[in-house]
């Protein structure tokens, strides 16, 4: 009897199976491959030349339609032409952060290490939803969650943390996690909350958010007072922003805090933006009170310079996350548990899970905390001299000095919709990306300053912009 052949993998028509990123072989792999990625992004940002490439949206999905067409061609055009052509593309069409006339939204230029960092987790490509998956990526999750856990709470016992996708799934998760505590909470917010606060009582059936008056940006004590004592015969959670979206404003949060304890409510504070004060000895006491709370998000994709995905949600105590314990019999069994493998599967909503635990690591121990402390103390510092300069310009208007990094201002005597369309026309004409927000019932230009590169000259040039001085 002829023994049958074992089956093998076959070979591309013409060519040898592609190249897989991790094993011995793959960084040999991967090493030509980068050349031409970081040859195509240089490319790309010098063909863009400013923060977004002129045209509007029209003309660049013509562009990209003419370069990724077809898109899946009947035979490869192989990795080097597939790199060259779609990340040069990518490049010249970004909102790039790093240029310092894109400054619209919470949206931060990664630090290099940090990307570098992100480049071994795509390589390994671990799952953090069983630990045969993630050996070390899950004990280094556990480690660093842990240490930052303790950053906000630096006098709990056992404080931890979970890594999410941003600052909405962290809103979410203590949203759900106050229910699961106390019952069908009915959640209390500022006119200054984020709307993930508001989708999260939709999301969980939970009843319309009771929301109390920010006249100045800020939730107003007196109203939560009032909100706090006319609900008194149902489980309240609280929310409190440190930094918001709009004006990078800080709720009064010991103040809040206090009033949580005397009606009973619990306390989550969305920090986000302002969470990585933290780290500076300069503006720290802005978070007074943070420690107070029974959750708190941070969201290091905007003030911790990470690539997008990088939340946290920070508890005091690992009990708190007790909810989320679940069991599927092939990834965290009853026996594999009671042996010692550490079960994953609670510590997120999600199953498969990227480890971006790694790059947050990675850039920790690369700056350290006075590396971090500078990078925020410069970034705050850059936004208070942008309202110095606004200041002497007599046709600006600054509606209030910074607290973190956003400020607002708009053309003295412009109507609403000149404000909007200088703001679509600097878009359209790629010269800068600024956002915009609704203060004291006008519109406002949003500068939200994140780039801790900025320099006098860059903001002198994105003033002149804004008055029409210039063209660069």
């Amino acid at each position: 009897m002829t023994t049958p052949p074992r089956p093998t993998s076959s070979r591309r028509p013409g060519g040898e199976l592609p190249p897989l990123a991790g094993g011995r072989e793959g960084p040999d792999a991967l090493r030509p491959l980068l050349d031409t990625v970081l040859d195509a992004l240089r490319t790309g940002a010098v063909a863009r030349g400013g923060p977004l490439p002129p045209g509007g949206p029209r003309h660049l999905g013509r562009s990209v339609a003419e370069t990724v067409t077809p898109v899946i061609p009947d035979r490869g055009r192989g990795a080097e032409e597939a790199l060259r052509s779609l990340v040069e593309a990518f490049a010249y069409g970004a909102a790039d952060p790093a240029d310092p006339r894109c400054a619209a939204h919470l949206h931060t230029p990664p630090l290099a290490v940090a990307v570098a960092a992100d480049l071994a987790a795509s390589a390994l490509n671990p799952s953090l939803d069983s630990w045969d998956q993630a050996p070390a990526a899950s004990a280094l999750e556990a480690e660093v969650s842990r240490a930052l856990a303790a950053e906000v709470y630096p006098r709990a016992a056992s404080p931890d943390a979970l890594v999410t996708t941003g600052g909405t799934e962290a809103n979410q998760l203590a949203v759900l996690l106050a229910r699961e505590h106390r019952g069908p909470v009915r959640i209390v917010c500022g006119a200054n909350t984020h709307h993930s606060v508001r989708r999260s009582a939709w999301l969980l059936g939970l009843p319309e958010p009771v929301t109390v008056p920010a006249p100045d940006g800020t939730t107003d004590l007196t109203a939560l007072d009032d909100a706090l004592t006319a609900l008194h015969d149902g489980p309240v959670l609280v929310a409190a922003t440190a930094g918001t979206t709009d004006a990078g404003l800080v709720d009064p949060l010991d103040g809040i805090a206090d009033l949580c304890e005397r009606h009973g409510a619990e306390l989550h504070i969305d920090a986000a933006y302002g969470g990585p004060l933290l780290f500076s000895h300069r503006h720290r006491n802005l978070l007074r009170g943070l420690d107070r709370a029974h959750s708190v998000t941070l969201d290091l994709h905007k003030l911790g310079w990470q690539p997008i995905a990088a939340g946290i949600l920070a508890v005091p105590g690992s009990a708190r996350l007790a909810p989320l314990a679940h069991t599927a019999d092939y990834l965290n069994p009853d026996d594999d548990t009671e042996a010692g493998l550490p079960d994953l599967l609670g510590r997120s909503l999600r199953t498969t899970r990227r480890p971006d635990i790694l790059k947050i690591a990675v850039t920790l121990r690369a700056l350290g905390r006075d590396g971090l402390a500078d990078l925020v103390d410069r970034t705050l510092a850059a936004a208070r001299d942008c309202a110095d300069l606004i200041g002497r310009h007599p046709g600006l208007e600054l509606h209030r000095r910074p607290v973190l990094s956003t400020l607002l201002f708009r053309p003295r005597g412009a109507s609403d919709a000149a404000v909007a369309g200088l703001r679509r026309r600097l878009l359209h004409d790629g010269r800068a990306v600024l956002g915009r927000a609704h203060a004291d019932g006008r519109l406002w230009l949003k500068a939200t300053l994140l780039n801790p590169h900025t320099t006098a000259d860059d903001l002198d040039t994105l003033i002149a912009l804004v008055e029409g001085h210039s063209t660069r």
